[in-house]
């Protein structure tokens, strides 16, 4: 009887590691949360202030904006951050704006998914935006 020997080598084994490491990160929740904490999804939302046309999402309008239509959605709650964003549009152009970051912490659910692409379509509608840019993290938190 013979036995077949493999090697393989340290990189082989770190690629494996790390294709392990992302298939458990494929389903996008936390694989485990520690005692105490809970899974959640963490959305923040870049809303740009700058208007194309000319201009800029007044005060008042991201007020009204927040309390009309953030607000209804996320009654829960949600933070409000000032940001200074810079990004090149379809245009080639790199444009720098004043912007507003919205962080939601939400279970993830069609009901949110739907809040979300609701709010990030009206923004753009309402003031003209090209993009509302939208970034996801699945997070483990306690309040």
């Amino acid at each position: 009887m013979s036995v077949a020997r493999h090697t393989v080598s340290r990189a082989g084994v770190a690629g494996a590691l790390f294709a392990a490491v992302l298939a458990g990160c494929a389903t996008g929740q936390p694989s485990n949360c520690a005692t105490g904490f809970e899974a959640f999804e963490r959305d923040t939302l870049y809303f740009g202030r700058a208007i194309p046309t000319g201009g800029q999402v007044s005060d008042t309008d991201w007020a009204d904006f927040l309390d009309t239509r953030v607000t209804p959605a996320f009654p829960q709650g949600f933070t409000v951050i000032d940001a200074a964003g810079q990004w090149r549009g379809a245009s080639g152009q790199v444009v720098r704006e004043p912007s507003k970051l919205v962080v939601l912490l939400h279970p993830r659910d069609a009901k949110a998914d739907a809040a979300i692409a609701t709010l990030i379509d009206t923004y753009r509608q309402r003031f003209a935006q090209e993009a509302v840019l939208q970034e996801r993290q699945s997070v483990c938190a306690r309040f």
